[in-house]
């Protein structure tokens, strides 16, 4: 098992889920995170501390998608291991629903 990044953390990117992470799975695109599900040790110190809710243990339901893309992803953008700033709109994004589809930018973020 594994923790996995759903779309709740597009466009909120909160960040406060990096520091804690003891062996830095996380890896930061364009407007989100992901975790690497094959270096996640399934801890859980992450979950807690995001403010978006964006992070699920890959054993819920429906979680088979987002298990793909935190995998695809998290191969293709730059590890972070420090938390960044949040956009300045995260607030605003906080809560919106089915933002996948409009919103998912799969270009890398800098870490």
């Amino acid at each position: 098992m594994a923790y996995v990044v759903t779309e709740a953390c597009i466009k909120c990117k909160y960040m406060d889920c990096v520091e804690v992470c003891p062996v830095d799975c996380f890896y930061v695109g364009e407007n989100m995170l992901v975790i690497h599900p094959d270096e996640c040790i399934d801890c859980g110190v992450c979950e807690p501390e995001c403010p978006a809710d964006a992070i699920l243990p890959d054993s819920e339901g429906g979680m088979e998608k987002w298990l793909e893309i935190n995998r695809q992803y998290a191969t293709q953008w730059p590890n972070i291991t420090r938390k960044g700033e949040a956009p300045a709109d995260a607030d605003d994004w906080k809560g919106v629903a089915d933002k996948f589809e409009k919103h998912f930018s799969p270009n890398p973020g800098n870490s």
